[in-house]
């Protein structure tokens, strides 16, 4: 705890001058989504508020609205915590993630469609590939739908979705092989990616679906092996 602290102290610069409770709580999806505070970790008050500099009224109101994102868990009499997701939230997320992605994908009209920051996250997991970087391939595939979602260009969507895929993290923390996890969407990111340029979003949509469906099965086999041996 100690080494994530003296990072998370790093990052009072982001506070500015005006530090409040939502950038706080920026500040702590971040690193929760990094693995900074894994799943089940408990966070301290006085230690992160001491890192960060902020009072404890402030860093109560962050914890507030990341517990309304599910990324947080209040326990009575213990404190507050990462979120440990169960198979269900797992379900559900992806259950989610189908049906705003894909409408996404349906909706977008007529091409040409602006793909540079999709291209860009393909090219993000390729280089974390190359490199042997699993959990860095993880954070691109995320950035990849990240990036597929702000193709609605609805500001509504992107903050919607960018709870459900923080919250996902979660279930990836836990994951003991992100290798295993992440390797085989790396091609399916770019036919998807190959489908949109040619302005076929059916096959796109149709692609993502699939995906889905699969990533869905992979995820929850896994999830549910780990949960049950820490249990």
């Amino acid at each position: 705890m100690a080494e994530q602290l003296t990072s998370l102290a790093e990052d009072r610069a982001l506070l500015g001058r005006t530090s409040t409770a939502e950038r706080v709580s920026d500040i702590l999806r971040s690193r929760i989504a990094e693995g900074f505070f894994p799943p089940g970790t408990r966070l301290s008050e006085d230690s992160i508020g001491g890192a960060l500099g902020v009072s404890r009224n402030t860093l109560r109101e962050a914890f507030r609205l990341l517990t309304h994102e599910r990324l947080l868990v209040h326990e009575l009499n213990r404190g507050v915590f990462v979120r440990v997701l169960a198979v269900e939230d797992v379900e559900d997320i992806y259950r989610t993630r189908g049906l705003v992605e894909c409408a996404v994908v349906r909706g977008l009209g007529e091409p040409p469609y602006g793909l540079d920051a999709l291209s860009a996250a393909v090219e993000e997991g390729l280089r974390a590939a190359r490199e042997g970087d699993w959990k860095a391939l993880g954070t691109a595939n995320i950035h990849f739908h990240r990036e597929l979602v702000a193709l609605a260009g609805s500001a509504r969507t992107d903050e919607l979705m960018r709870s459900v895929f923080a919250e996902l993290r979660l279930a990836f923390h836990v994951v003991d092989d992100p290798k295993r996890l992440h390797e085989p969407y790396l091609a399916r990111n770019r036919q998807i990616l190959q489908a949109l340029e040619a302005g076929d979003r059916a096959e796109a949509e149709k692609l993502l679906a699939v995906y889905l469906e699969d990533s869905l099965e992979r995820v929850v086999e896994v999830y549910r092996r780990r949960v049950g041996e820490e249990a």
